[in-house]
């Protein structure tokens, strides 16, 4: 939790520039100056003086049709391309509008600077039109948050918002800006003085040593890694320590393409629709090498029955993390990065491996013998499409450097099953926050700030319907998203679960009332089709990757078909259920 900063000119040097500015201005020059090019935002009454000089700028506008749509896109954005994304909108319903998405990015720890508008400073406090709180209302889910009173704090606000939002564990950062100082102009600026730009450290040398003789004492190691792999830029180092090691992998659903989906000593998700061998070596190993994940209850299930009899090694830069939920032996904080290339538990005693042959063996068998079958599946599922399969194919089919975002419910866990992942980038998701209406938006700035890749968007009928407006956005800007729109007429997720857990009482759970959604994608002007068999699925697949333009495949799938294995809640990993 983090409070408004208010910087006074006793905090600063002031010095004095010939031209007067005002502080719109003075904002957006300063975000240029961060390298920022696309900002995603939707205008209103406060945030107008902005937008009054946003012509003046080198910045590229994308209006977005809702702000949750312009939140979500800029973390879209940033997590394809590793850089901050920003969002702007203005006060009341604006701001209240982008609280979700900032939720997001706090829980999936995405750096995202959000800047709202507000009623004029002597008007705040008075239940003002369109004024609401939203420094108080996103208290607990930013890094930081400002109030600018001066017009002269804004440059160096804005350059320690962007280092704040990127810096250490990423995060939201929010700038509210008052219309009258935003209108206000001056010539004086306040320099304030820069955040230390420190590098972060690995763990001590002690620690380290003592992890490197927990791995070679253990018989049955696991490594356990999650989302903070990609965001600490520790790839390259997880697969080196991998390769050195021989310990076999689990991954988070945010640690999806940290190894590769077919890498030899992967296994798969763990949790509660993680693969079966992935759930199995987490409940059987002795020991769990914990880098980039927090214990989350979706990946652990009933915590107290994770890994039982394991000891734990966990790196991770957020200190904090450190015991939250489960002990660890030892604890390595810092840089992610610095401390998988700092072990190497067997640089002298190669010959130690061999104690974990037999480990390895078992890991690797149950792999095998729990590969899923996609032909025998869609022939039990013919004549219709069975959804696993065709995610599975289109991803192999993808060009390699294909991103693909999703919605949240079935499809998001079949994506996570089935579909192929070389880098954490290549996987963008709702993970901490799980946010249906996600996938749209993220895709679209997915692919403005990867305009060399593509990006496919996969969601739900429930999930699209969210935030279907930003199909305009879409046409607008002609921007070439390929969506695949799985269509179970139903919220599947949830009717899973009333099906499993409820005894079958289905409530509020029926979509078969839905738009043709063919027909919506047209009236967006977005090319659209229908694909209701499995021998259309193939054909389907080329059209939506030959398209050059922004294309929508709606799915006829079977309401009947669930996610499996499920792990009942309150129960361990290893009671996984199945079809």
């Amino acid at each position: 939790m983090t409070t408004a900063t208010q910087f006074t000119k006793q905090q600063t040097e002031v010095y004095s520039d010939r031209e007067s500015k005002s502080g719109a201005l003075l904002l957006l020059e300063a975000i240029e100056r961060e390298g920022v090019d696309i900002i995603f935002g939707y205008p209103g009454g406060a945030i107008m003086p902005v937008y009054d000089v946003l012509p003046r700028t080198s910045l590229r506008h994308i209006l977005c049709r809702h702000e949750q749509g312009c939140g979500m896109a800029g973390i879209g954005y940033a997590r394809a391309t590793g850089k901050t994304g920003t969002v702007l909108a203005t006060s009341g319903p604006g701001a209240t509008n982008l609280v979700t998405a900032i939720a997001d990015a706090y829980l999936d720890s995405v750096p995202v600077v959000f800047i709202t508008g507000q009623v004029p400073s002597d008007l705040m406090g008075t239940d003002a039109f369109q004024e609401v709180d939203i420094v108080g209302i996103t208290m607990p889910i930013v890094k930081h948050s400002y109030i600018a009173r001066d017009p002269a704090d804004i440059p160096g606000m804005v350059r320690e918002a962007y280092f704040i939002a990127g810096e250490g564990r990423p995060g939201p950062v929010l700038i509210d800006l008052p219309k009258d100082v935003a209108n206000a102009v001056t010539t004086e600026r306040h320099r304030w003085r820069p955040y230390p730009k420190v590098k972060p450290e690995m763990g001590q040398s002690a620690d380290i040593a003592r992890a490197e003789a927990m791995i070679r004492e253990a018989e049955k190691p696991l490594f356990y890694i999650g989302g903070g792999i990609g965001q600490g830029n520790g790839v390259a180092e997880l697969r080196r320590l991998v390769e050195r090691t021989e310990i076999p992998v689990v991954s988070t659903l945010k640690g999806l393409g940290s190894l590769p989906s077919d890498h030899p000593h992967y296994l798969g998700m763990l949790g509660m629709h993680g693969l079966k061998a992935a759930n199995y070596a987490v409940q059987e190993c002795d020991l769990l090498i914990v880098a980039g994940a927090r214990f989350d209850d979706r990946a652990t299930g009933k915590l107290d029955t994770f890994a039982p009899g394991a000891r734990v090694i966990h790196m991770d830069i957020d200190a904090a993390e450190n015991s939250k939920l489960r002990d660890a032996d030892v604890f390595l904080d810092g840089s992610l990065k610095k401390n998988l290339a700092a072990l190497d538990p067997f640089r002298d005693e190669p010959h130690e491996r061999a104690q974990i042959e037999p480990w390895r063996e078992l890991c690797y068998s149950r792999r095998a013998m729990h590969e899923w079958d996609y032909a025998g599946a869609q022939a039990s599922a013919a004549p219709g499409v069975y959804a696993p399969k065709l995610l599975h194919d289109l991803s192999r089919r993808a060009p390699e450097s294909a991103i693909i975002t999703c919605d949240v419910g079935q499809h998001q866990m079949w994506v996570a099953q089935h579909c192929y992942f070389d880098d954490p980038k290549d996987h963008i998701t709702s993970g901490g926050l799980g946010t249906m209406g996600f996938g749209l938006p993220a895709g679209l700035g997915a692919k403005l700030g990867a305009p060399d890749r593509t990006v496919i968007t996969v969601s739900g009928d429930g999930s699209i319907m969210m935030n279907i407006q930003e199909l305009q956005t879409l046409h607008r800007y002609g921007i070439p998203l390929k969506i695949v729109l799985l269509d179970n007429s139903a919220l599947g997720m949830v009717r899973q679960w009333q099906e499993v857990f409820f005894d079958r009482n289905f409530s509020e759970v029926n979509l078969d009332d839905n738009p043709e959604f063919t027909k919506v994608g047209e009236a967006f002007r977005i090319e659209s089709f229908l694909v209701r068999t499995a021998d259309e699925v193939d054909a389907g697949i080329d059209r939506l990757l030959a398209t050059d333009g922004p294309i929508l495949m709606h799915v006829k799938i079977d309401p009947n078909e669930n996610v499996w294995p499920l792990v009942p809640p309150g129960r361990s990993n290893a009671d996984m259920m199945e079809r």
